[in-house]
């Protein structure tokens, strides 16, 4: 079952039923018949395997399923409707003309890039791809795509509708997770994986998930936080685990989980181990491998030197792999958590110098405001925060 799958029309319905208790006083809400709307509800609860209302001799009563699935409906319509709300020279309320055939291809057009490769992956033709596309530009009354090259790519608006679309599809198919929660399954996880997080923290959290929901998706997606911020705010990932930002973009929630103590990281046998911290200027004689302007890490890294000339920095890298094997054929220093190379440490490989005291960095959870976690997600952020505050007591 994909979210698209369902009418938008019938699902758009639900509120309507609830709030006026009968399929007559919704049918005229919704712009449907009273039969259709009838038929519609009926497909809609043997698509999902789900009763959704209770029918009584006074109207129909919403089971906890319809209120569920209803509010899930609600928030995803309401994507659309903020991605098409202003500079439309279309219909009136576009996002209630749209199909969710049609979404589903102008989707794939957006993440494909090209009317051959949407087609594979939907398995629709491209006539068909090249029609959808165009009734939902015709609906907007704006240009969604342009041609670019052999391919096609987004206009300001096609990408603000992208967005919209891919949140509402992001809650449809919790709203679907919700309907058939049982015991052991959980849905999917998307989780946005900045560097530190990848040493103790995520991996630990996902291994006791997949513990309690043996049949759940995870899906890790490995990335600094300029990558991965734009896939959260679209729906892509549920949530990112990484070092915050001393302010947050407008449309994310920042949570902390715990603070992180950086260390000056060098090659086992490096001319400045085994006396403790070495002064500045001893640090400053060597080169360094930093992180990338405007991180967390390349911040620390500057204050570390306030008031002095900065070392000379050639390599940027946020790549710990990378880190790693570049410090144990060289002189190179760097700042990193040493729980990020503690078992290259444990090896006898690389040495911490020693932590700085004053540079810390927080390590916490990244989310949309507007996302609302299924059951299974509530307990995964719960295990992040439970083996967050075992790392800090260890």
């Amino acid at each position: 079952m994909q979210p698209f799958d369902l009418n938008l029309r019938h699902l758009r319905a639900l509120s309507a039923i609830i709030a006026r208790g009968s399929i007559s006083m919704a049918a005229e809400t919704a712009g449907l018949s009273q039969p259709a709307l009838t038929q519609g509800i009926a497909k809609l609860e043997r698509q999902l395997d789900v009763r959704l209302f209770d029918r009584q001799v006074d109207g129909m009563a919403a089971t906890a399923a319809g209120i569920t699935l209803a509010a899930r409906a609600e928030a995803a319509l309401e994507h659309l409707s903020t991605a098409v709300r202003s500079g439309i020279r279309g219909f009136s309320r576009p996002e209630r003309l749209m199909t969710g055939t049609q979404l589903r291809a102008f989707l794939a057009l957006a993440d494909a890039g090209g009317f051959a490769r949407a087609a594979t992956m939907t398995g629709l033709s491209q006539p068909a791809l090249h029609r959808a596309v165009r009734e939902i530009e015709q609906i907007c009354g704006v240009p969604l795509v342009e041609r670019r090259g052999r391919g096609v790519a987004l206009t300001p608006r096609g990408h603000r509708l992208a967005r919209g679309v891919r949140l509402a599809r992001a809650e449809l198919a919790a709203g679907i997770v919700e309907l058939r929660d049982q015991p052991g399954q959980g849905g999917s996880l998307t989780v946005g994986a900045m560097p530190l997080s990848r040493a103790v923290v995520l991996p630990r959290a996902v291994a006791r998930f997949v513990a309690r929901y043996p049949q759940a998706r995870i899906d890790v997606v490995e990335g600094s936080w300029r990558e991965l911020i734009d896939p959260l705010l679209d729906g892509v990932l549920d949530l990112t685990v990484g070092a915050l930002r001393d302010q947050p973009i407008a449309g994310a929630v920042q949570v902390p989980l715990l603070v992180d103590r950086l260390a000056v990281i060098a090659r086992a046998g490096h001319p400045l181990a085994g006396a403790g911290l070495p002064p500045h200027a001893a640090l400053a004689a060597y080169p360094w491998i930093v992180g990338q302007t405007g991180t967390p890490l390349r911040a620390q890294w500057e204050a570390l030197f306030e008031g002095a000339p900065l070392p000379h920095a050639p390599i940027e890298c946020g790549s710990v792999m990378v880190v790693r094997e570049i410090l144990r054929d060289s002189d190179f220093l760097t700042l990193l958590s040493p729980d990020q190379v503690a078992l290259e440490i444990d090896a006898g490989v690389l040495v911490s110098l020693g932590s700085l005291p004053l540079s810390t960095r927080t390590i916490g959870i990244t989310t949309r405001e507007s996302w609302r976690p299924t059951t299974a997600q509530r307990h995964f952020l719960d295990l992040l925060r439970d083996v967050a505050t075992l790392q800090e007591n260890e």
